[in-house]
C-alpha cells in the first residue's frame, strides 16, 4: 500500500477506542494473526488505515493509504462485497499484495466491508496463518462482524458530531463582503435550521424572494448530504460580495469521509443529489482534505 505520513501522536478518541475493540473482537478468531482496519476519508480518495501490529500503548498508529491501490481490503470497501480466499489463489491483479505476504506466514485473507445505515464506512482485513475453507457459516460470521463493527463505528462518529448548535458569527471577510457562519449538529433538524438561517440572512441583505428560494434549495441538498449521508455535523458559511453569493457547507472531519451520496461506488465524490445544485447554481465545486469535505455553490445575482 502507498502510505503517507502517519498522524501525529494525540490523545485516544472514540474512534481509537472503537478500533481497539475491533482488534480485540477480530484478533481472537481462530487462525487470525493480524487485523487491519480502514476508514473512508476525505471524499474517498484515501483511507485512514491502522493494523493490530501498529498499536503502541494507547496510540492506534493511523496512517493514510491510497484508496485505489489494488489490494483486497480496498476492493471490499469499493464494492461492498467481501473478498475471502487463500493468498496463493488471489487474482492476478493482487500479485504485488500476494508477493508482500511471502515469509509472513499469512496463507489466507478475509477482506470485509464495514457498513451501517446503507453506507460503507470502511473495512477490515484479517490475515490467517492456517488454510481456511470460508464455508457459508464462517463467511456469514465474518459479514456479521462487519455489520456489528459498522454499527459501533457509526455510534462513534455520531458521538463526535453531536455538539451544540454554534451561534452565528462573522469570520474575517474581504472588504465590503457580508458573511455569516454557523455550525449545525448531526441531526435531521439541521436541514430546516440551515434553511431558516439562510432565508433570514438573505432577506436581511435585500435579496429578492426568487433569489432566496434558489439559494435555499441548493443549501438543502448540501446540508442533507452532510448530515444524513456523511453522518456528521457541518458548518455553513454564507458570503455576499459584488452581487456574487457564495455558500459553503463543510462536514466534520472523520464523519465527512463518507460519500456525498450513496451510489454503486462508496468512494464516489459526486452524487445524484448534487444534480440540482449543478442545474441551479452559476457554478459549484468541492474540496476534500484530511479534515473532511467542503462543497460550495455560487449564484450571480441580477439586479
Amino acid at each position: 500500500m502507498n502510505r503517507v505520513a502517519p498522524d501525529a501522536p494525540r490523545s485516544p478518541t472514540v474512534v481509537d477506542r472503537w478500533a481497539a475493540q475491533a482488534f480485540a473482537r477480530l484478533g481472537v478468531l481462530p487462525g487470525v494473526t493480524r487485523v487491519g482496519l480502514a476508514l473512508v476519508e476525505g471524499g474517498g480518495r484515501r483511507l485512514r488505515f491502522t493494523a493490530s501490529d501498529r498499536q503502541s500503548g494507547a496510540g492506534m498508529g493511523w496512517c493514510h493509504i491510497d484508496a485505489y491501490d489494488d489490494v483486497p481490503l480496498n476492493t471490499a470497501i469499493r464494492s461492498g462485497v467481501p473478498l475471502l480466499g487463500s493468498v496463493a489463489d488471489l487474482p492476478d491483479r493482487y500479485a504485488a499484495f500476494a508477493e508482500a505476504q511471502r515469509g509472513t506466514g499469512h496463507v489466507a485473507v478475509a477482506a470485509v466491508p464495514i457498513g451501517a445505515a446503507g453506507a460503507v464506512l470502511g473495512g477490515f482485513v484479517a490475515y490467517f496463518d492456517q488454510p481456511q475453507s470460508f464455508e457459508p457459516t464462517q463467511s456469514a460470521m465474518l459479514l456479521d462482524h462487519g455489520d456489528r463493527l459498522g454499527a459501533g463505528l457509526r455510534r462513534a462518529l455520531l458521538h463526535l458530531a453531536r455538539r451544540p448548535v454554534g451561534p452565528a458569527r462573522r469570520p474575517e471577510t474581504a472588504p465590503g463582503e457580508l458573511s455569516v457562519t454557523r455550525e449545525f449538529p448531526a441531526e435531521l433538524t439541521a436541514v430546516a435550521d440551515a434553511r431558516h438561517l439562510l432565508t433570514a440572512t438573505l432577506l436581511d441583505w435585500g435579496l429578492r424572494a426568487d433569489q432566496v428560494e434558489t439559494a435555499v434549495l441548493c443549501l438543502s441538498e448540501l446540508v442533507t448530504n452532510a448530515v444524513i449521508h456523511a453522518h456528521g455535523g457541518c458548518a455553513v458559511r454564507v458570503a455576499l460580495l459584488d452581487r456574487l453569493l457564495t455558500v459553503r457547507v463543510s462536514d466534520s472531519g472523520v464523519a465527512g469521509a463518507l460519500p456525498l451520496e450513496p451510489s454503486g461506488d462508496p468512494l464516489r465524490v459526486h452524487g445524484r443529489g448534487l444534480l440540482l445544485v449543478e442545474a441551479l447554481a452559476t457554478r459549484w465545486g468541492h474540496e476534500a482534505g484530511a479534515d473532511g469535505v467542503s462543497v460550495w455553490y455560487a449564484l450571480e445575482l441580477d439586479d
